[in-house]
């Protein structure tokens, strides 16, 4: 899959996973809500680690910078 995501945008997402990840820890969100949050922090993770979202394709985002020649 091409590669659509920048870096800004994948740090804010590892990010918005490790907070959800730590709350679920702490006990601060449980049960089914922190089972779907916990499922979300999955997502977000395994997209950050490959660089492409699937939600952009359809949309053509790209967040990547632009090389100058």
């Amino acid at each position: 899959m091409k590669k659509n995501m920048g870096g800004v945008d994948k740090i804010l997402r590892f990010i918005v996973a490790a907070i959800i990840v730590v709350l679920y820890l702490l006990g601060k969100i449980s049960g089914t809500l922190g089972i779907v949050l916990l499922a979300v922090a999955a997502v977000l993770s395994l997209v950050s680690l490959i660089g492409t979202c699937p939600l952009y394709l359809p949309f053509g985002i790209d967040t990547r910078t632009k090389e100058k020649k």
